[in-house]
């Protein structure tokens, strides 16, 4: 594969993945505080938004492989292995913390006892996700046009 395709792709994706996370982000100061029954209302949006770790996938892997296309111009490849690394790390961080509180809350249908804990788990997780992946996208941005000197 071509370096433009691969560019083309790893920036295509990595924008995707990053636009689910921005939105939890900005969403967080106006859900944080809500009511258990609104909190639960409110969280029924996301039903579907599952199959998005195909995109984050997808952009895991366009990363990697632009690194390693990279990999004889340190400036670009050190950028692209910086992106690769800040996906890599948003998904840690959704297995980590955002999964575990799906599973106790069966994706958020039910309220277990110290269900605020793991709102803000689960709300604070996805912020820190966000950051992650804006990293990445910003890494992949001056990658591809350092690639280019």
């Amino acid at each position: 594969m071509r370096i433009k395709t691969t560019s083309f792709l790893a920036l295509l994706l990595t924008a995707l993945a990053l636009a689910p996370g921005l939105a939890h982000l900005f969403e967080l100061p106006n859900k944080i505080g809500l009511s258990a029954q609104e909190y639960l209302t409110v969280q029924q949006i996301y039903r579907g938004w599952a199959l998005l770790g195909i995109v984050v996938v997808g952009a895991l892997v366009a990363n990697l492989v632009l690194a390693i296309q990279l990999r004889s111009r340190p400036r670009a490849f050190r950028l692209a292995a910086a992106a690769f690394l800040g996906v890599l790390a948003s998904l840690a961080v959704f297995f980590a913390f955002t999964y575990p509180a799906n599973r106790a809350t069966a994706n958020w249908a039910v309220l277990p006892e110290g269900w605020e804990a793991l709102r803000r788990q689960w709300e604070c997780a996805h912020a820190t996700a966000a950051v992650l992946n804006l990293g990445a996208f910003v890494a992949l941005i001056l990658a591809v046009l350092a690639g280019k000197e």
